[in-house]
This record gives structure tokens, C-alpha cells and sequence, in this order.
């Protein structure tokens, strides 16, 4: 049965990727294997940027939720195993890519929570890195810090590594939201976690929220809002929740019963924008908001945003290597996603193995609609001009998904443009139809049918 026009009303009940990669990560599927994964470190030309990530999926909770591959620590000694063979792997791929002598641009810890770890290990993977990358040193360094965790020696422990960056994981300040999705953290231990980070000089802030949670309405979201603004965050990004009980087992717990419906979650999504965009922030893209003068706005303006597995970014590098358990690299060459379960995960570094659990190779095709899905996503345009300059005529498949998009949008919803089209500024369903717009140029939805979240 074919997918309705994303103009379509029911359209908005459509589940769409979220296009932090393409093809996303459900449509992985190529075997490529730890000498495969060798294979294309090896290939990355030594002149190539690099970004770092690491990820450390323990946290001291876990949150109902959550869809991220995560782990209590109620226990130190997992964290204290992973620790040593996440130092292993970085000098495996330090090794296969000649991490001496290349520009590193970022370096981000994710989770999970990477505040779940002490000081001593904090310093071990930091020195890691530096170890196999040196232009680690001087790199942007950024982390992902739950609140409840943030001590002030761990603190102490990220700026002695050179911390310059942090976003806060708060999604909701409500106490009866918080109740239902199993994340208890008042207002004064979120203010209390930023003030000491600016304190120890780390200004860069940014906090992470969630609409359409269980128990979730606009009233208790707007004053979420209201709250987070007090602290004055220099970026924010507002996700929709993707319910995804058949991937992530936790989820389980939440009644659907209790969550927002389709057209609520319309409703709140446009009260945060409205908020945001009242209290001075600029919109960045579907779903981030930051203040004048942030470099985000900047790239925005100037055709430079990029959208990837952190969300959207001013990063220069379009190479990404990910360290840890179900972390995803970007490479010239397509994708690769390293072994999920943490066990099998640790068991591949301990015989030195490179962890490779499943890859996508991209062909000319997955190039081109890669780019017209970052494009339609970073910019709300799709310029088919600059891809046939790129492409040649191997772009003339997206000729058909742009006539269709052109025939069926609603009159002042989308300007023909360069071959393309521009969404418009003032259509006030822009951000929340996006998704379903870029989606018209995903070959793998109908081929390789996955189960996604909602689009809006």
C-alpha cells in the first residue's frame, strides 16, 4: 500500500526515521565484518578531519523512557571493565587509522551518562584518546551530563581534561511527567549542575527536552519551559518521544493510555517553538533552538548545519569514529555500528577485534539521496541544481519525488526553486511535516520496511 502524500492529514500518524544518518540504522545491512571495518580506517586519507565519540551506555538509573542501549551501574566493576576495554579499542582504531598527526575538530561522550564515571576513569579514557589521537588535546570536548550525577570532583575531573561543552539531559520539570517516565530531578539540582559548570568555566550549554511524554499536557509542558528559561541555556533541543516498546523493553511500563495523542503532540510541539522563539532563541532546523550569536545560527545562515547522530552541528569533520558498545562511525565509505550488548561488545576488544556488529555501504544512489534528505532537513530546501553540478544525471530519480511533492502540497507550502523547491518560512506546519517531506526520497522505506516513531 503506498505511503499518503506527506500533505495528507493521516500522514502525521505516518513513522518516518528521524534522519540522523541515511539509510538509517535499521537498514544496515551490510556484513562487513572487523578485517572489513579495518579495511576502511585504513582507507581514510590522512588529510581528513576527525571527529571522536565515546560512548558509556551505564547510567545510575534507568529511566522508563528511554530508548538508548543503557545499563544501571548500580555496581562499579562493569564500569570498571568496560573503562579497560574501551582503552583497548581506541588504541585498536588509533592503530588502523594512524590517529598520530590528524586534525581532531570534536571530541563527545555520550550515554547513557559519562557522568556516571569517577575521576580516575574519566582521566584514563581522556589520556586513551590522546594517547591514539593528540589532536584530541585541543579539540571542542564536549559531554552529556545527568544532573543527578554531576559531582563536583567529576567535574573537576572533565575540565582538567578540557571540557568546553555540556548538555543537560532534564526532558521534563514536572513531578508528575517525571513520576511516569521513572526520572525524579528537581529544578534546584538542574540550576545547581549548571552554575557549578559555569563556575568552572564551561558557558557552552545545552539542555535536552521531550514532548509528548506520558501525563504530559501543554500546560505542564509550557511550564517546563518557563523554568528552563530561567537558566538561561544557550542551546535547547526539544525531541517529540518516540514510544518504541518493541525495541526497547522499558518502555513497556508506560500505559499508552497516558500518552498525548497525535494532535496534542501537534499542540505542544508548536507551544515550545512559540515559547523559544518568543524568549529571543533562533529555530535551528526541526527540532534545536539557540541564542543569537551561537555558532549553530551561524552555520544555519551561511548553509553549514549538518544533522547526525548528536543532532545538528557546526562540526567541519564528516568523519565520525565511535568508541563503545553500539556506537556508530561515519566513514567515506558508509556506516558502521559497533556490537550493541555490552558482554559481546567487550568479549571482540579483549581477543582484538575491531567490534563491528553491522554496516551500510554507501553506493552512488545513498549518496545523492543522503544529501537531499540533509538538505531538506538543515535548510528546509532541496537545490537539484548543486546535485546535478555534484551528481550528473545520476540525480534524475529525485526529478519524480519533487513533482509529486510540487502536484500535492497545499498552495504556500512549498516554492519552486532550482530545480527544487524551498519549504516556506510562514507555512505554519513546516517543521512538523518535514520529516514526511525528506522521507519522499527514502528508497529503503518501501523496499526494507523498519518500525519508527511518529513523525511529529
Amino acid at each position: 500500500m503506498p505511503s499518503p502524500s506527506p500533505f495528507a492529514p493521516e500522514a502525521l500518524e505516518c513513522r518516518v526515521p528521524r534522519y540522523t544518518s541515511y539509510p538509517s540504522a535499521a537498514h544496515f545491512r551490510t556484513a562487513l565484518g572487523a578485517e572489513g571495518h579495518r579495511r576502511w580506517l585504513a582507507e581514510v586519507a590522512p588529510a581528513e578531519a576527525l571527529s571522536l565519540y565515546v560512548h558509556v551506555p551505564f547510567c545510575a538509573g534507568i529511566c522508563a523512557f528511554c530508548a538508548f542501549r543503557t545499563q544501571s551501574a548500580r555496581h562499579y566493576a562493569p564500569v570498571l571493565r568496560y573503562v579497560g576495554a574501551l582503552e583497548r579499542e581506541i588504541g585498536l582504531v588509533g592503530a588502523a587509522l594512524g590517529g598520530a598527526g590528524r586534525k581532531i575538530t570534536r571530541v563527545h561522550w555520550g550515554g547513557g551518562s559519562p557522568t556516571v564515571l569517577d575521576p580516575p576513569e574519566i582521566a584514563r579514557v581522556h589520556r586513551a584518546l590522546v594517547r591514539s589521537f593528540p589532536g584530541a588535546e585541543a579539540a571542542e570536548f564536549s559531554i552529556e551530563v545527568d544532573p543527578r550525577d554531576l559531582t563536583a570532583a567529576r567535574l573537576a575531573a572533565f575540565t582538567a581534561a578540557g571540557l568546553t561543552r555540556a548538555t543537560l539531559s532534564v526532558q521534563d520539570m514536572d513531578a508528575t511527567v517525571q513520576a511516569a517516565i521513572g526520572r525524579w530531578q528537581g529544578r534546584r539540582k538542574i540550576g545547581a549542575a549548571m552554575a557549578a559548570l559555569r563556575k568552572a568555566g564551561v558557558d557552552a550549554l545545552s539542555l535536552d527536552l521531550l514532548y509528548g511524554l506520558p501525563q504530559q499536557t501543554s500546560e505542564t509542558l509550557a511550564r517546563t519551559i518557563e523554568a528552563v528559561l530561567e537558566h538561561n541555556p544557550e542551546r535547547l533541543a526539544v525531541y517529540g518521544y518516540a514510544h518504541v516498546p518493541w525495541m526497547a523493553k522499558r518502555q513497556r511500563t508506560i500505559v499508552p493510555e497516558a500518552l498525548p495523542d497525535t494532535k496534542a503532540r501537534r499542540a505542544q510541539a508548536a507551544l515550545v517553538r512559540a515559547q523559544l522563539l518568543e524568549a529571543g532563541y533562533h529555530g535551528i532546523g526541526i527540532d534545536h533552538f539557540a541564542r543569537p550569536g551561537d555558532p549553530l545560527v551561524e552555520a544555519a545562515a551561511k548553509g553549514r548545519l549538518k544533522r547526525g547522530f548528536l543532532g545538528y552541528s557546526d562540526d567541519p569533520a564528516a568523519i565520525t569514529i565511535g568508541f563503545g558498545a553500539s556506537a556508530i562511525s561515519t566513514l567515506p565509505q558508509g556506516y558502521v555500528q559497533n556490537q550493541e550488548a555490552t558482554a559481546l561488545w567487550r568479549l571482540s576488544v579483549e581477543a582484538g577485534r575491531l567490534p563491528v556488529a553491522r554496516a551500510a555501504a554507501l553506493g552512488l544512489d545513498d549518496r545523492i539521496r543522503r544529501d537531499a534528505i540533509s538538505e531538506i532537513l538543515c535548510s528546509f530546501s532541496l537545490d537539484l541544481e548543486r546535485l546535478h553540478a555534484r551528481y550528473g544525471d545520476f540525480a534524475k530519480p529525485l526529478h519524480a519525488g519533487v513533482g509529486r511533492l510540487l502536484a500535492t502540497a497545499p498552495a504556500g507550502a512549498l516554492i519552486p526553486w532550482r530545480g527544487g523547491f524551498r519549504i516556506a518560512p510562514e507555512w505554519p506546519e513546516r517543521t512538523e511535516r518535514t520529516r514526511l517531506i525528506a522521507a519522499t526520497f527514502d528508497r529503503y522505506l518501501s523496499a526494507y520496511p523498519a518500525r519508527y516513531a511518529l513523525a511529529i
